[in-house]
């Protein structure tokens, strides 16, 4: 990668000014931070109809940690334990230090099955088989004489052999962790000081594998014209590393970076288990699959963390604790009140915002585009986000769950999209089909400049309804308006009833 060609530029031309050699460095270890800030930043190129992946979270975070640090007199090196993995080292800032940073380097290939095996090729562990009726157990001596990646392939007293073909439980047995592997990230700086000193040292970066979005849970009212409006602040981090008792805080908006490539980086290994037919170098035997036994870091991600947004979910009515919305220039902050944990590989709710009696309007909404036949009718909230109407405040982009309210208990109608809305914009959220309001468009004329003909609208719903045609190119007829650049037709469709409207080009 080109930032670590840089940081081995970095250290010969160190060591060829100063002529000393690494070794002769004093190591002082850092193993955590006493205080945590996470900033995190959503993904600019994820549309809010799309659902965060926990597997692959292309957002960032802005990390600044306050760690207590002693220096002894000399040239130190300092080794910063538990950053993120997905750090950006070109982007750290070390400030505290008396003398400055000389140089900086990311020590991170992490302790795991596949990076154990690479780095003890040609080495001697020990090999335990275990009898799964008996229980019986034996340990010999073994060489490694293959990589991680295909079949793991052994040399012991009785020849070679593949691991865990045999069928017995195998482990492999190390005595020590090789040289070069660390059980944490590691950013690691080189630092000098006349005498020795005690210093509170600030270390902040930024780190892929983070994101964040909001999740709305709106329940329509029995009248249909207005709803309760909550909403969730996800948290989402796929870095090996927690951040415990972080002041945490979220942006919305899209802030300007001239480069959003990720940094390739594989710090943990898998370690690929593989049986060959006997007594041949053939291809694998297809019936046997890979056994991935490479071990990432705890996704034990705790119950109350993987609650699905707004699936059955009462919002909780007064939250106990909610994001406070800051105006950060044209961006918006959600600064979370009280520190939290921001696991490692797992997701986070709190509570973003909540108004109730909203004003909105239900519309049924078809797309005319010339051909003739059925058109579908879809469901869509449309709702201005006014203080008059029950909002007045930004709206994060995310998705949005709609329950009817009034009965036992909430029933889903519907799942849609809200995008980055400011104050006083319209706001409209498409949730689903309408398979009861029938809309058919007849023909009856075509020339060079479109179609005449007649859309009928039938609907089975026990109240009037709002309907809208949309339509794609030029038309006439009475009533037209336009609405975000495009020619609509509204009217109201009688309970149990149908409507016809006559247009042309």
């Amino acid at each position: 990668m080109a930032w670590r060609r840089a940081f081995a530029v970095a250290l010969a031309l160190a060591i060829s000014l100063t002529g000393t050699a690494a070794g002769a460095q004093q190591v002082v270890t850092s193993s955590g931070p006493d205080k945590v800030s996470v900033t995190i930043y959503r993904d600019p190129f994820r549309s809010a109809d799309r659902k965060m992946n926990l597997g692959w979270l292309n957002g960032y975070a802005l990390i600044s940690e306050t760690r207590h640090v002693r220096l002894p007199a000399g040239e130190s090196s300092l080794r910063f334990e538990g950053v993120a993995g997905g750090i950006l080292p070109q982007s750290a800032i070390v400030s505290g230090l008396p003398n400055g940073v000389v140089e900086k380097n990311l020590d991170a290939e992490l302790l795991s099955p596949g990076n154990l095996l690479d780095r003890s090729l040609g080495r001697r562990v020990h090999l335990r088989r275990t009898w799964k009726k008996s229980g019986r157990v034996v340990e010999e001596d073994a060489i490694v004489r293959s990589g991680p990646d295909g079949a793991v392939v052994l040399q012991t007293a009785d020849g070679f052999e593949a691991l865990r073909c045999t069928g017995l439980n195998e482990t492999i047995l190390y005595d020590r962790v090789p040289e070069g592997l660390s059980a944490k990230p590691t950013l690691s700086v080189r630092t000098r000081t006349a005498v020795p000193v005690e210093a509170d040292v600030t270390l902040s970066y930024l780190s892929w594998d983070f994101d964040w979005q909001a999740n709305y849970v709106a329940t329509l009212s029995p009248s249909e014209d207005r709803l309760d409006l909550f909403a969730w602040v996800t948290l989402a981090n796929s870095d090996e590393t927690s951040f415990v008792h972080a002041d945490t805080q979220t942006i919305a908006g899209h802030p300007n970076r001239s480069d959003y490539d990720r940094p390739y980086h594989e710090f943990t290994k898998p370690l690929q288990l593989r049986c060959w037919p006997s007594d041949t170098t053939a291809a694998p035997i297809d019936a046997i699959e890979a056994e991935d036994i490479g071990f990432l870091p705890d996704r034990n991600i705790h119950e109350s963390l993987r609650r699905l947004p707004g699936v059955a979910m009462a919002a909780p009515l007064p939250p106990a604790m909610q994001a406070q919305q800051e105006n950060l220039g044209d961006l918006k902050l959600y600064r979370i009140p009280e520190p939290v944990t921001v696991a490692a590989n797992s997701e986070k709710q709190v509570a973003m915002l909540h108004r109730g009696n909203v004003k909105v309007r239900l519309v049924y909404r078809s797309d005319v585009l010339g051909a003739g036949g059925w058109l579908p009718a879809s469901r869509v909230l449309r709702m201005r986000n006014r203080a008059s109407d029950g909002l007045g405040l930004p709206l994060p982009g995310g998705t949005m769950m709609l329950f009817a309210g009034g009965g036992e208990r909430p029933l889903l109608l519907g799942s849609g999209a809200i995008e980055d809305k400011a104050v006083d914009e319209e706001a409209e959220v498409t949730i689903g089909s309408a398979s009861g309001i029938k809309t058919h468009m007849a023909v009856t004329r075509r020339t060079p400049q479109g179609v005449s003909g007649e859309l009928i609208v039938t609907s089975d719903r026990d109240r009037p309804i709002y309907y809208e045609a949309r339509f794609a190119g030029p038309a006439r007829g009475k009533g037209l308006i336009r609405r975000n650049g495009r020619l609509v037709w509204a009217a109201m469709v009688p309970a149990h009833g149908r409507i016809v409207y006559r247009f042309k080009p």
